[in-house]
């Protein structure tokens, strides 16, 4: 058992501006102790999220420091007397839980049903990139939707897939290739090179009306990976009968969705983390990512890496990751990687 000794960390006290000195702060902590399923990692790469920014922001003031991180990949250095899956010096990747202290720390606790082999093919700042967003665009996909999660399975289907060019829909779209469907994507114009690369079939300017856009009447399933209520009133009669529309983002106004009842159209919400924080079947998430890490090696799925912070995971280079992403304009992912090297 490794001796549990103080690790470096990377967090906060309270929700402040990115700008602020004190929105992240380098720390020591104690190395967590393991559960029996856990597995330790030692992590190597984290990647920066937008919910990384929305519970830093949402945070209130509390004494104990609070880690966040919701993508690493590592190596795991001790595991807990009931793991079966992985063993001292596997390389894995995992998208973690909001219940439990983050990647941005030296050492991370995880249960292993979520947990996967990394991609034998990708660098560790590349395979850093996928876990949140793949699993977000797996479930959204084959879980709710109800796509097969096979090679050219579902031939003849379109969809639609708002916010085409972001962390999740740069994955969502090279899924949805993958499994056979005819892809339009939004996106700007200077993104469309982006989505032709990750298989998407009709690039749209998002500033555009859709409609007018698609070129075609109607698809079977429409991503809205964008606040829906921006997009609802064009949307409302883009969807086929038993269709399917789903979105990952919140949203404060009332949702009118009554003009598909009649069609039996299905409604889905996704959220990665709802599995985690329910202990509802979590060991699909380190399935379905074991599943990502294959179409990976086997060059199906590339990676959505388009930013590295090289030179160590801290403080400093947390906030320009963090900057990075709360422009709201990231192309890809941001990753940190490196040895965790504040100086304090």
């Amino acid at each position: 058992m490794l001796e549990r000794e103080f690790m470096h960390a990377v967090g906060f006290f309270e929700g402040l501006p990115i700008n602020e000195e004190r929105s992240f702060i380098d720390e020591k902590k104690i190395v967590p102790n393991l559960e029996s399923r856990d597995v330790l990692v030692k992590v190597k790469a984290v990647s920066v999220n937008p919910i990384d920014t929305k519970l830093r922001k949402d945070s209130i003031k509390r004494n104990a420091l609070r880690v966040l991180g919701f993508d690493a990949v590592g190596e795991v250095v001790d595991t807990g007397k009931e793991v079966e899956k992985f063993k001292i010096g596997d390389r894995v990747f995992y998208a973690g839980t909001t219940t439990r202290a983050g990647s941005n720390q030296e050492y991370q606790a995880v249960d292993e049903r979520i947990v996967a082999l990394a991609p034998k093919k990708l660098s560790d700042e590349g395979a850093a990139a996928l876990p949140l967003t793949s699993l977000t665009a797996y479930e959204l996909l084959f879980e709710k939707f109800g796509l097969i999660p096979e090679e050219g399975a579902n031939k003849g289907k379109k969809i639609l897939v708002i916010n085409g060019a972001g962390g999740v829909g740069s994955v969502l779209n090279q899924l949805a290739h993958w499994a056979g469907l005819e892809i339009y994507a939004t996106a700007s114009p200077e993104n469309f090179e982006w989505l032709e690369k990750l298989g998407v079939d009709h690039p749209i300017d998002y500033h555009d009306d859709l409609k007018d856009e698609l070129g075609v009447q109607k698809v079977d399933y429409i991503a809205v990976l964008f606040d829906i209520t921006h997009y609802l009133g064009q949307i409302k009669h883009m969807i086929n009968p038993f269709g399917h529309v789903g979105t990952i983002v919140g949203i404060h106004d009332a949702l009118d969705i009554s003009d598909w009842k009649n069609l039996s159209v299905s409604f889905d919400w996704e959220y990665m983390f709802a599995k985690t924080d329910y202990n509802y079947q979590i060991e699909t998430q380190g399935q379905a990512l074991k599943v990502i890490a294959r179409l990976a090696d086997e060059g199906q799925l590339t990676t959505t890496l388009s930013k590295v912070y090289s030179d160590g995971i801290n403080a400093v280079n947390l906030k320009k990751a963090t900057k990075d992403v709360e422009t709201g304009h990231m192309l890809g992912k941001v990753v940190i990687s490196g040895p965790f090297n504040a100086s304090k």
